[in-house]
Order: structure tokens, then C-alpha cells, then sequence
């Protein structure tokens, strides 16, 4: 009997003091761990879908984002040919792209909240003018008759809910309406028409043309660069545009008061020719697009999950230093306060990211660290019964989350700065347990 008791004393002494099982335990506890982060991800990118679902409700009511496309001139073209011993007629139409195109605007932004969530929207004023000629090559080959009384042109607006006012086109100082729709949507599938008057007298002149546009959108206006010389100039007082499409702009200017873009686009930097006649151009004219993004100067749903992916990395360190206080103070740290401390560093980004939605990045941040840090230390001094060692702890955690902060602001140099970090921390760690003896270390009795 009193053998049994000896053997079930010293097992349970073996159970209590193991390095080894005590490693196997909380690697195990980092594991299961894993589980609510991953929960969280799934919280953080739901939130990231629900923003995204609130942004398209606004922008369904509002206006969309705007691309600009045109205008062209379509000229008809009645071609007749013998088919099967009979006459038929064709007509097929003949495009003219502007040999200068000249876009000045100036974009109004705004936020509209959709609950919770902020929805970047934008009012604008452009003004597009430039000029035609007509004296291009045309397929003569049964060709019967150019309509010149039935040209017309079209101009591409992607969104048209969000024209203000009446668009009114100066056609060689010529007042003409525009009509709703598009003749040509195998180009531009939405947009207005402009039937103009007959260009037979204007052969060989230079057609000038302008017209003013009120436009709403939302997050993005792009052009299409159809000009055998395009220039595109934007003013708004956006102060955080990301430029974006198949051109950047020459010139540009961003302070804190807004920005300025301008953009030079030559027929030659294109896919596409000044005219054609019934090709299919339109994949190459869409590709040609180029424009501005008015994004909201913090993502915070990016930051968030980006943060979360760290979790692994921050529940491991934090571990290493309790453990590290079992081995060199000889202080007993109980798995389940193990489990509490990882649980504690779970709610840090659940805190992160409830809070972000409310107010900035950088301030959420800061009171969820400061939350936490104050959880964990507090928790310590009854864990530990040392204040040295919780100070020791506070001044790890500030490190750990300040590292953190400083890798999630730097996103470009996320990787070189977080293995330099790690490697710094493996060192650290390498030194201050140089001298131990793992084969003779048990852990100490209260």
C-alpha cells in the first residue's frame, strides 16, 4: 500500500514539475487557440463584406463610379453589292475618334454613412471640348452613298443617373440636346446621343466641339483616351487619391488640402486607330482606361485582418515569457491561467476591430493595447507575486504591440521587419537561457 502511495506521489510530482510535459501542455493550449482566432478572421471579414454591401447600396442610390467614353462620330456608310444575282444594300457605319481631346474637371467628394459604415461619393464639374476632322480614308469598294445629313455622335457615361443638369453640346458654335441612349452599344453600352446637323459642308473644315458635364458618382471616375492627343486635368479636394488604369498621370500634386492630376495620352500609347468602320474595338478601348480612386485613407478591415494574422506570433511570445518565469523564478503558472492569458489576447483584436468601426485606426489600436496590456499585467501580479516580473511583462507587451503597430503601417516592408523582429526575439531568447540545464531542470514548488 505504501508502495502504491509512493508511486502515485512521485507520478504526480512528475506530472507537476515536467519541463517537457509542461511544454507539451502549452503547445497544445497555443493550438486550441488557434480556433478563436480563426473565429475572429471570420468576424473581421464579415464586417470587411458588410461595408462592402453597404458602399453598393449607397452607390446604387447615389451614382456609381463614372467612366467617361467619348465622344465618337459615327458616319453611316450605304454600301450595295450583287448577292445571289440581286442588288443588296448595306449600311455600316464609319467611326471618328477627336483629334484633340481636352478633359478638365474638378471632383467635390463627400462621406454618406450607411449605419455604421462611411461611403466616399463625389459631385463634379467637367468640362470636355476638342475638335473633329473629317477628312479620312474611307473603303471605297461599292461604296454607294456617304449619309452625311445621319451622322451622329455618342458619348459614353457609364452611370447615367448621376447627370445634375441638361447636357447641351456647342457643335461648331451650334447648341444641340442630347438624347438618352447609346446607337452603339457593342462600344459604348451607356451613354447619350448627339443627331447632328448635316455635315456635308464640313468636309474639310476643323469641327470644334464642347460641352459641360454635372455628374455624381462614387470612389472612381476614369476616361477613355480616345483624342489623337487626349489631356485630361482633375483638381479635387480629395486628400488621399491612389491613381489608377492603363495611365499614370504626368503630373500630380497631393497635400493635404486636396490634389491635382494631369494626364497626357497619345494616339501612339493606345490599341486602337482614329477610325475605323464596323471593327470591334471595344476591348481595346476599355483597356485603354486610366483614372482616380478617392479611397478612405485607412482600410481599417485590411489592418485588422493583417493584425489577426499575428495572432499565432503574439500568443507564442507571450507564452515564451510566462514560461520563462516557471523555468528561472521557479513559479508555478497553472495551464488554464495559460488559457485565460491566450483568451485575453484573442479579445485584443475582436476589440480592434468593434472599435475601428467607430473611430480611427491608430485610436483603436491604442485603446485596445492599453486594454489588454492592463488586463494581463494585473492578472500577473497574483500569477507571479513579483512586480519586477509583471514590469518585465508590461515592458514585453508594449514591445510586442508597438512592433506590431510599426509592421501593420509599413505594409511594404511587413516581411523584412517582422523576420529581423523574429530573429531579434530568437536571440534574446537564446541568451537569456544560455546557462540552463534542461536536462536536470524540473519546476520549482510554491
Amino acid at each position: 500500500m505504501n508502495t502504491e502511495n509512493t508511486l502515485f506521489e512521485r507520478l504526480n510530482n512528475w506530472i507537476k514539475n515536467s519541463v517537457m510535459l509542461k511544454l507539451v501542455t502549452i503547445t497544445i493550449i497555443m493550438l486550441l487557440l488557434l480556433i478563436p482566432a480563426e473565429m475572429i478572421k471570420s468576424i473581421i471579414s464579415e464586417r470587411e463584406e458588410l461595408s462592402y454591401q453597404a458602399i453598393q447600396e449607397v452607390s446604387l442610390k447615389w451614382a456609381e463610379e463614372q467612366q467617361l467614353n467619348g465622344p465618337i462620330l459615327s458616319i453611316p456608310l450605304l454600301y450595295e453589292f450583287e448577292k445571289d444575282d440581286k442588288k443588296v444594300q448595306e449600311t455600316r457605319y464609319f467611326h471618328i475618334l477627336p483629334e484633340e481631346l481636352n478633359i478638365n474637371g474638378i471632383i467635390e467628394p463627400t462621406k454618406l454613412k450607411r449605419g455604421i459604415y462611411e461611403v466616399v461619393v463625389y459631385k463634379s464639374e467637367i468640362s470636355i471640348n476638342g475638335w473633329f476632322s473629317l477628312n479620312k480614308k474611307v473603303d471605297q469598294h461599292n461604296l454607294k452613298r456617304i449619309l452625311y445629313d445621319q451622322a451622329f455622335l455618342t458619348i459614353g457615361i457609364s452611370d447615367l443617373r448621376g447627370i445634375e443638369e441638361q447636357i447641351i453640346l456647342l457643335w461648331n458654335n451650334q447648341r444641340i440636346e442630347v438624347e438618352p441612349g447609346t446607337k452603339l452599344s457593342s462600344i459604348i453600352y451607356s451613354g447619350v446621343t448627339v443627331n447632328l446637323p448635316d455635315l456635308s459642308n464640313d468636309l474639310k473644315k476643323k469641327i470644334d466641339f464642347k460641352l459641360n458635364l454635372n455628374l455624381q458618382g462614387s470612389q472612381n471616375m476614369s476616361f477613355i483616351p480616345l483624342g489623337n492627343v487626349t489631356i485630361v486635368e482633375i483638381k479635387s479636394s480629395w486628400s488621399s487619391p491612389s491613381f489608377n488604369g492603363n495611365f499614370l498621370p504626368d503630373q500630380r500634386e497631393i497635400t493635404k488640402d486636396g490634389f491635382t492630376a494631369n494626364w497626357k495620352v497619345l494616339q501612339l500609347n493606345r490599341n486602337f486607330p482614329q477610325s475605323w468602320i464596323d471593327s470591334d474595338q471595344s476591348q481595346n478601348i476599355v483597356n485603354a482606361a486610366f483614372g482616380v480612386d478617392l479611397i478612405l485613407p485607412i482600410d481599417d478591415y485590411q489592418k485588422s485582418m493583417r493584425s489577426a494574422k499575428y495572432a499565432v506570433m503574439t500568443i507564442t511570445l507571450t507564452f515564451l515569457i510566462f514560461f520563462l518565469v516557471e523555468i528561472l523564478n521557479k513559479r508555478k503558472i497553472h495551464p488554464f491561467q495559460y488559457a485565460l492569458v491566450g483568451l485575453a489576447l484573442c479579445i485584443f483584436y475582436i476589440l480592434l476591430v468593434s472599435i475601428s468601426e467607430h473611430s480611427n485606426f491608430t485610436l483603436a489600436y491604442l485603446i485596445s493595447t492599453i486594454a489588454i496590456i492592463t488586463m494581463i499585467s494585473l492578472y500577473s501580479l497574483s500569477v507571479f507575486r513579483v512586480v519586477k516580473l509583471s514590469l518585465i511583462l508590461i515592458a514585453m507587451l508594449i514591445g510586442i504591440y508597438g512592433f506590431l503597430f510599426v509592421t501593420l503601417q509599413l505594409s511594404d516592408y511587413a516581411l523584412i521587419l517582422g523576420s529581423i523582429g523574429l530573429t531579434l526575439i530568437l536571440g534574446a531568447t537564446m541568451y537569456f537561457t544560455r546557462n540552463i540545464n534542461w536536462y536536470k531542470l524540473n519546476i520549482g514548488n510554491d
